[in-house]
């Protein structure tokens, strides 16, 4: 059984599925306190029952919504009460809604609520977290950006928007923050994720060729590969990378499409 007093304690927003499940799993794996801060109480109750036996210890569910200032502070009180302080925070929750419609026809409601979640939410997060990263010796913030940042399909305004705003908020609080907190960004691409879903909502992944094929790298991303990234930058051996974005997309921004 894991020794809490001695492992980094990593608090992972929407952790509960997804991309943000991946990462749980993974920084268990490699010994680590873990804290799965998610507004989806079945999918983090699923994840409860999903950690092994022996990791039970250094894992804690926390229902959160990150839009909400109280719920992030209860999320961050809770977590110092069982873990004693906090290493790394991964701003990982976030909203994407494939039907916004046109930028005339776009309800400011859903607007809102994508600032809220993605922008606010990561915003909130880092804010509370800060007096505990600071305080552990090298404490490290990871945000969760996007390709979208930098590329666009059609009606996606509200999605870029808040990657965007990720994306510039990750270098102002490396430069507010340190040298005491290091903080950086990761752009994922196309990161399959149907298998990392509650059950309500999971698919087993059927990618075609083409999926594969047409990226550099030769296949579509799978979680552990924004989760290996994340756990290098939280770790001392990244202590020299602060306020960058590393964009992990197995090579598709850099691909020029054309069509004839």
């Amino acid at each position: 059984m894991t020794d809490v007093s001695t492992s980094k304690t990593v608090v992972v927003t929407g952790g509960a599925q997804g991309i943000g499940r991946g990462m749980v799993l993974y920084f268990l794996d490699k010994g680590a306190n873990v804290v799965a801060a998610d507004i989806d109480k079945e999918a983090g109750t699923e994840l409860e029952n999903l950690v092994s036996e022996n990791q039970s210890n250094s894992f804690l569910y926390l229902p959160t919504d990150v839009g909400d200032e109280s719920s992030v502070r209860q999320m961050i009180e809770k977590t110092i009460a069982r873990f004693n302080g906090i290493d790394a925070l991964i701003n990982n929750a976030g909203i994407a809604d494939p039907d916004y419609g046109t930028v005339e026809n776009l309800d400011l409601g859903e607007w809102e609520n994508a600032l809220r979640t993605n922008l606010t939410g990561t915003f909130l997060c880092s804010k509370h977290a800060i007096p505990y990263l600071r305080s552990s010796g090298n404490g490290a913030i990871v945000n969760l950006c996007s390709t979208r940042a930098f590329m666009s399909e059609p009606d996606t305004e509200p999605y870029a928007a808040t990657k965007g705003g990720i994306y510039a908020l990750t270098h102002a609080l490396a430069i507010s923050l340190g040298p005491a907190i290091r903080v950086n960004a990761i752009s994922p691409g196309w990161i399959e994720v149907r298998n990392y879903q509650k059950k309500a909502n999971y698919e087993e992944p059927k990618p075609r060729d083409i999926d594969h094929t047409q990226h550099p790298a030769g296949r579509v991303g799978r979680p552990n590969d924004i989760a290996s990234l994340a756990w290098y930058l939280c770790s001392e051996e990244a202590g020299f990378i602060t306020g960058q974005n590393f964009i992990v997309d197995g090579g598709m921004t850099r691909k020029m499409i054309y069509e004839y």
